[in-house]
Parts: structure tokens; sequence; C-alpha cells
């Protein structure tokens, strides 16, 4: 018997060597369920299309209209959209006022699902007006989708932005029946943990126009749907995952260009993006219909511009004009002839981007190649999905990239099919979102107290700070307020934490934007930065500005920029025995500092280039664990001729890990930092640390805490499986190591896991929670020179090593618990209650500073500064007539002290207090905008020099800082 074109593929002599494996998926039939007592009018549009309802349809159904709200999860093209349309419409037919918001995280999709929604207001005989609302609708058209559209699709971008315009909306709040969410596992890591703040944002708006919506997700299938659906807003859920709609069989090729290559000097690593192209066109040849996913906009446009120009050379076998590419930045109606011309076959093979992983509908085509695992388990089935007609075969082959990840999946086949969906993460404890969401909810609609702990789980006392900082304002009502004119949501981005943006600009005209860090790594000066597929240089970065200029230029290299990286453990909020290993996670600040560069052409390094920029620091949330001395020791007795080979294995240990860190949790190795030294100062030991590469943490490493000993296994199977030598990117280098993949040591990798292993397999389990412990004791001598000077009652000296200390240690528990009580001697209560104060935000359970703190805010003579000159009782206004003045000078002294050893963040904090009390204070303000310029936050340094200079512009001080900012 013949092969069908599908089957020719894997039988190909060209191909067949280098496939891992083939998992045929069977075939499926679909199950069917009526619903009694619909709608006439819906009974009748079924009937017209010849529709009959798969059980996961009736189920979502029958779900929604008890009132539920509802997440589905089901594959691609299994009915999703006419699972959650059936009921709205319905709602919609019977109650005329009834409206509804279709939430994508995508415009292409948004214009997709309108034309669905357009044919059934046609179909039923509704007036619905679906229209989307977005940057794209035109002025003129937004005031009457406003006032007669009842179903309105956006996307949260645009929501983030209109929700302060609320009053213009009232008509379609006050009758908004349902919020659909669609494509809901999109939503994770930093957007999704935005996205969940801007829904409660919504809800709040809603329940304030007297509405309480239902909500239906959508969703590929994962491992946490409740938990995601609950998340994202805040809501108690029905699932419905059992997916009945029916399907052809596939046959899911794994395939390997590196299987039984060898590395060597006389053979050249295989090309992935020429294997791609190369599959692409051999598919295309047997006319079989193929969508192939890349990795990128550039090489979505390369592989369609290599296959045009081949077919040229098929004699007439395959016409170029049938090839197209696919990807964001194409113009609306480019991407809608592209989709329509799949559906009708006019198109035999099309490239991509992940811009098509979404559920626009295409048709279901004859094969998919994916080029390079896309990051996760969800975005590969959803991608392979758009293979497969109903009762037709049809080939998914993922080409797996020389990295860890792909390559552990080519070796462990069993894993990659057995394996569950991942868990989607969303972190709403992360302290900057919370203030950017708040700010932004006091914008939308006054807070009143207890409402932020209601909508968005924050306490007023989060709320009380915001006042201090000046960002929000307290009535006498007790309402908080935003304060100024401007919306808080153009400062804030739902796709990344900093608002801090770059524009990268070429003669005048805005290329793209940038936040700082990414800046650093790929727009640094003398940086090469690709841009659809052109290739600029960066003449030069203006950091207070946040503009950064280049040049077009044709170069044959790239550059590869290196830093230098500190992690200091800040406080543990928990720890994880497995066995004899213990697990550690809390709280770390980081700081990576970028001094040099590369040029490099391929593997060739042309050259090095220093950097100067100021180093980057941020807080996060990160795990680490500790290596034991022996080790070294053995290692250095099995390997004596080389002298780095434990910071060898180091170093291979946490970049193999990070590797696979995408295996188990839902990421992206570039979501995750790590550190690996052979002696760490604050556990004095070796030490590797693993962290979340955003300000404030997003939850991966703590979800990662959990499945560490899966990690563990996981990454060994991937080391002792490589063929390799001494390491390779397929086990232990790494394509983002700031230290040029220096030192490295396979062997040694190794003989850490094993150990790791071995100890986490011996013994229980035990998760203890909330460990907040003592640090060690860091600059021991120093520490014990300041203890025995306030000891002998010198206080003076004993203060000056104490801020010493805190300039390179600001958290360092014993120096500033001796500090507190350094300054109380002194009769500086009120400084020593700040230092007081921070001893138990980082030790809560430390009992000296708990009693001194208690002292302090007993004593009679002083009272503490803290905003509570005004308080309100009863609609009468109190002025609390003991707040003291006298101590103004002392805080700024300190504060000057501070800035002048480097602790910026303290001296801040002290600042602030001192501005509560007198906001007159010139050198004060003037201090304040030096401390933000130094930190690198020029709009704030510019703002106090403005304020500084109202008040005396001819002020030395001022004039100084005005001076260094123009």
């Amino acid at each position: 018997m013949l092969d069908s074109p599908i089957d020719t593929f894997k039988n190909d002599i060209r191909f067949r060597d280098h496939i891992a494996h083939i998992e045929t998926i069977p075939a499926k039939k679909a199950n069917y369920k009526r619903i009694p007592d619909l709608n006439d009018r819906i009974v009748e549009y079924l009937d017209s299309k010849e529709i009959k309802l798969y059980n996961h349809q009736a189920d979502t159904y029958e779900a929604v209209k008890k009132g539920d709200n509802v997440i589905l999860t089901t594959t691609t093209a299994s009915g999703k959209t006419l699972a959650f349309n059936l009921p709205i419409m319905e709602s919609l037919i019977e109650d005329e006022k009834a409206t509804a918001l279709y939430i994508y995280p995508a415009k292409a999709l948004s214009n997709d699902q309108l034309n669905v929604l357009k044919e059934m207001e046609s179909d039923l005989d509704i007036n619905i007006n679906p229209r989307t609302y977005d940057g794209d609708t035109p002025k003129s058209e937004r005031y009457g989708i406003r006032q007669k559209s009842r179903v309105i699709l956006t996307n949260p971008y645009q929501l983030h932005l209109i929700l302060s315009w609320h009053h213009q909306w009232e008509r379609f709040y006050r009758n908004l029946k349902y919020i659909v969410i669609d494509e809901a596992h999109y939503y994770r890591g930093v957007f999704g943990s935005n996205v969940a703040f801007l829904i409660r944002r919504l809800k709040r708006i809603a329940n304030f126009y007297g509405s309480n919506p239902i909500f239906i997700l959508s969703s590929a299938t994962l491992a946490n749907p409740l938990e995601l659906a609950n998340k994202l807003t805040g809501e108690n859920f029905t699932l419905v995952d059992n997916d009945t709609s029916p399907s052809g069989e596939k046959d899911f090729i794994l395939f390997n260009p590196f299987k039984n290559y060898r590395n060597s000097a006389e053979s050249s690593a295989p090309s992935i993006h020429v294997v791609t192209a190369d599959i692409f066109r051999y598919l295309m040849l047997k006319n079989i219909q193929t969508l192939c996913f890349t990795v990128s906009r550039k090489i979505t446009e390369l592989i369609a511009m290599w296959s045009k120009k081949d077919a040229k050379l098929t004699e007439g076998k395959l016409d170029n004009s049938r090839i197209a590419a696919y990807r964001a930045g194409y113009r609306p109606e480019e991407r809608r002839e592209i989709e329509d011309g799949l559906k009708s076959g006019k198109y035999l093979g099309v490239t991509c981007t992940n811009a098509l992983e979404l559920g626009i509908d295409i048709g279901s085509l004859d094969a998919v190649i994916i080029s390079g695992f896309p990051g996760t388990m969800m975005s590969t089935w959803q991608q392979s999905g758009r293979a497969g007609r109903s009762n037709q075969k049809s080939l998914a082959i993922l080409i797996a990239f020389e990295n860890q990840l792909d390559q552990y999946y080519m070796n462990n086949p069993k894993a990659f099919f057995d394996k569950p969906q991942e868990k989607a993460i969303i972190d709403l404890s992360n302290p900057i979102l919370q203030e950017a969401h708040i700010l932004c909810a006091a914008n939308e609609l006054p807070l009143k107290k207890g409402e932020a702990l209601t909508y968005f789980n924050i306490s007023d006392d989060f709320l009380d700070e915001l006042v201090s900082n000046d960002d929000l304002y307290l009535s006498r009502t007790g309402n908080y307020t935003y304060k100024y004119d401007d919306n808080p949501a153009f400062d804030h981005s739902l796709d990344q934490i900093s608002s801090e943006e770059f524009k990268i600009m070429n003669n005048g005209r805005l290329l793209e934007t940038m936040e700082r860090s990414q800046v650093y790594r790929e727009a640094h000066e003398g940086a090469i930065l690709i841009n659809k597929g052109e290739t600029y240089t960066v003449d030069n970065v203006n950091l207070k500005s946040g503009y950064v200029n280049v040049s077009k230029k044709n170069v044959d290299y790239h550059t590869m920029v290196l830093n230098d990286t500190e992690v200091n453990i800040v406080a543990h909020e928990s720890k994880k025995k497995y066995g004899d290993l213990t697990i550690h996670f809390g709280e770390v600040n980081v700081k990576k500092d970028y001094y040099k560069y590369k040029k490099m052409q391929h593997s060739k390094v042309l050259g090095m280039y220093s950097l100067d920029l100021p180093p980057l620091k941020f807080k996060t949330k990160g795990l680490w664990f500790t290596i034991p001395k022996s080790l070294k020791k053995d290692l250095k007795d099995m390997y004596p001729d080389d002298d780095e080979v434990f910071e060898g294995g180091l170093h291979g240990a946490e970049h193999a890990l990070i590797g696979l860190f995408p295996l188990q949790v839902i990421c992206d190795r570039f979501d995750i930092g790590g550190l690996s030294t052979a002696y760490h100062k604050d556990t004095e030991e070796a030490t590797i640390f693993i962290y979340d590469g955003y300000e404030g943490g997003i939850g991966i490493c703590e979800k990662a805490v959990d499945v560490f000993v899966e990690l563990l296994k996981s990454t060994l199977e991937l080391i002792k499986g490589c063929k390799c030598r001494n390491g390779c990117p397929s086990c232990i280098y790494s394509p983002k190591c700031g230290n040029d993949n220096k030192p490295l040591h396979k062997k040694a990798t190794e003989y850490i896991l094993q150990y790791m292993l071995d100890e986490a397999l011996n013994g229980k389990t035990e998760t203890v929670e909330e460990i907040i412990e003592e640090e060690p004791p860091e600059d021991l001598d120093l520490y014990s020179e300041a203890l025995e000077l306030y000891t002998d009652r010198e206080y003076s000296q004993a203060k000056d090593i104490l801020h010493e200390i805190l300039s390179s240690q600001p958290n360092h528990i014993n120096a500033n618990l001796l500090m507190a009580h350094v300054l109380s001697e002194q009769g500086i209560e009120d400084v020593a209650i700040f230092y007081a104060r921070k001893t138990l935000k980082v030790s809560p359970s430390n009992q000296n500073a708990a009693d001194l703190l208690q002292k302090l805010q007993f004593a009679p003579a002083k009272k503490e500064f803290v905003h509570e000159s005004v308080y309100y009782e009863e609609e009468n206004v109190a002025v609390n007539e003991d707040v003291s003045f006298d101590d103004v000078d002392t805080l700024y002294e300190e504060a000057y002290d501070l800035f002048n050893q480097g602790d910026l963040d303290t001296a801040c904090e002290l600042l602030e207090k001192l501005l509560e009390i007198d906001d007159t204070h010139v050198e004060a303000n003037a201090l304040m905008g030096f401390v933000y310029r130094m930190g690198g936050m020029f709009d704030k340094a510019m703002q106090y020099a403005r304020k500084a200079s109202k008040l005396d512009k001819n002020n030395e001080m001022v004039r100084e800082l005005i001076k260094e900012l123009y």
C-alpha cells in the first residue's frame, strides 16, 4: 500500500535519521448533547446551520444559565466560541438592555470574532450592534458605540486606559451581564498579573453602576484552570474541560537536527532555520497545506523569502504566490487576506510567529511545523492543534533547537507526551503592581475605607503609605483619591513592571520602545540592534532623557553584553526540606553591573569593549540552596589540575537548572536570573541563587520550590544523556550568561546535581512557612568594633561605623538595631524609632527591637515623626499639636550622612518623614533631588529641584543641583 502524503515525510531518507520519536494520536469521535427549552430563535439558528452541540458546549450553556462563572478549557477548534456565545445571545434576546464585554489579548482576534457576532446578529434577527473599541477605532465613531452597542470587543491595553472615563459608559456598565475573557491562558506572568488587577478595577466600576456580571473564560488546557480563573477575576468558577469535539488521527513527530551530530572542527552545526525551510518546502511540494511557527518576526520573513526563492527552482511544481508570511506589524487588511487565503486554500504554506497560535479562524490545515519549542506545553498543543481536519490524518513536527529544554524533550519523548499542562502563574502580591493599580483605581473612583481589601486584597495601611508619599489624598470623609490631574494608567505598562521607557530613534523616527534593563542588554552604546530584519548600530544612549539614537548599517557581526551580578538575602520567607536538601525562598536584592560587551562574528570574538553604565538594582523573590565544602574537596581530588572545577560545577548546575525551569513552571528562561558562587557572605557557604527577573517577583521561583525535586531529576537526566564531553548549549551553556559561560565543568555539574538529588531523596519532605532568620554576622569585625564603642559610650564613632556597614548592607539586622540604641542614647528618639522599625521590618520576631520601640513610643518627651499631624473624628478636624519641629535639623543631618555613605533608600525615607513635617525645608528638597538623581530617577529629581528653586533659587545647594540636572 502506498504511503499517504502525510506519511511520506517520516519515511523519507533525507529526514528519517533525525526523527527522535513519532507519537500517533488516535482519532476520536464527537459526543453530542441536546439542551431542552432553548429560545426558539436559538433553535432555529442551530437548525439552519445544521449544528449539533457537543457535550462541553451544552455543559457551558447550562452552567452560565444557572448563573455560574465558567472556565472552558478544550483544544483548538473545539467550538469554544459557540459555547459562550449561545447563552449570551439568548440573554440579549430576552433582555433588550443587556450588554456584554468581550476581552481578547490581540486586536486581530477581536476583529475575527466581530465577524462571527455580526453574522449571529443577522441570523438571530436581534439588534446588538457589536463593535470593536480599541486604539484603531475612529474617534468619530466612539460616541455612537458607547451609546448604542450592546456587545463590545476590546483588549486589556485599551480597557486599562479608558476605565477612568467610565461615566461616558454608564449605560453599558449599568446593564453589563457578561464579561468574556477569551484565550485566558495568555494571561500569565507580569502581563497576567497586571490584567488580574485590571479586571478587579473593571468589576469595581460595574458594581458601582449596579451590575454584577457573570464571567466566562475560554482557555487552552492547563494544569490549574480554576486557580487561574480565580486569580484573574477574584471569583469562583465552574470548570468545563471534557473536550467532546471530533478529531482525525495525527502523527506528532519530534525532529532533532542534532541527532547523531558530533561537535568537531571539521563539521559545522546544523542551521535550524535552514532545516525548517527544507521541511516546509518539502511538505508544500507534496501539496500538504502547512503552517510553520517560528521564533521571531525576522525568521518568519526569512523562511518565507527562502521558500519563495526556492520555489522558482521547482520547474512549476510549487507556485511561490501560494507562500506567505504572517506576523504582527502587518496592516489589518493584509492579515485578514492571509487568514481568508488559508481557509480558502489560496495559500499552501504560511510562516508565522505565535500570532496565529490564538484562536483566529483560519480553518484546519494538513500540517504544522513548530520551529523550536515555544516555551510551554500550552503553546505547543495550541500550535499543533492548528493541524487536523475532522476525519483526515494530520501532521505536527517539532524541530528542536540546541538548548537544554528542546534537547531534553528529544531525548525524553515520554516526558513530552505524558507531561501535564503547566500552571499559569499570577502574582497579586507584587507591591509595584499593587501601587500602580491602586493609583489607577483611586483615579477612576474614590476608594472607600476597606474597599481596597475587598477588591484587591490590599489593606488600608498600604493606602496610608501612599498618602504619606503624597501619591494619594485622604479626605475628611475617609475616601482615598488620586490627587493629580493626569491619568496614572498612562504611566504604567501592562507588559512590564518598570514604568521607565526608552525610545529607540532613527533620524527622528521612533523604531520601538524598551525598558531600561532591555536597553542595557540590547541597545547599549555600540550594540547592534535588529528591528524588522534591519540592522542598526547604537550611537548614543541618554539615560536622563530616555532616548537611544541608532543608525541603519549593514554589518556581519552581532554584539553580546557581559555583566557581573550580586545577590544579597533580604529576608527568608519559607524553606522546604527535601530529605537533607533545604531549598530556601525569600526576598533578595539583585545588583547587575553591565561592564563590557563583545563583537561577535558567529562564534568568533572580534573585540571586547568597555561600558560605563550605572548598575541596575532591584528587589525580587528567589530561591537558594547551599553546597557543602566537602564537595569542593572531592572535586579537587578528582580533578587536581583544574583550579576552577568546583566553580565550574556550580555554574553549570545553575545554568542547567534555569534551562529546564520552563519544564516545571510557565516562564521563559529570560524571566529568571541566577548566581552561583563558591562562597556567599550571607550563607557562609557555596550557594546557588535563582530569582525572578522582575522587581518584586512574579511567583516563578515560589512555584519552583514545590517542584524542585522533579526539576533536579530532569536536569540530571539531561546532563547524563548529553553526548558532549565538556559541555555544550544542549546541557550547561546559556545564551544569556553574563560571564561568557566561564568557568563551566560538565562532570563537576553532574557530580553536584547527583549529590543534591541523593540528599533530596534521603528522608521526608517538610515545609516551614514564614521563617525569618537572623542574618549571619556580616562585616563581623566592623560590627564588633561598633558594639565595643557603644559599650564605651563613644556614640558618634559607633554611629560612623554603623553608617559604613549599612551603606553596603542596608538590611543588616544587628547594625540597624545597634543604630537604634545609639540614637536612643543620644536622645534622638525620632530617628531611633525609624531604625527600630526597620529592624522589625526585616525581622518581625526580634524581641530586642520590639522592646526598644515600645519604650521609645511611650516616652513622654518626644513624638514619633509619622503622618498623623491631622486626623478626623466624627466630621470634626482635630490637629495634633504635640508634633515637634525641633528635630528637623537632626533628621536632615542623618539623611545627609546616609546620602554621603551611599544609602540612598534610607536617606530618602528620612527625607520623606522630614518633608511631612516641613515641606518648605530648602536643603531637604534639594537633597531629595540629589538622591533621585543618583538613583537614576531624573523626572523625580527635576520635580524636587523645581520645588527647591521656588523656595530659594539662590541657595548654593539648589544651584548645584540644577547645574547637574541641566
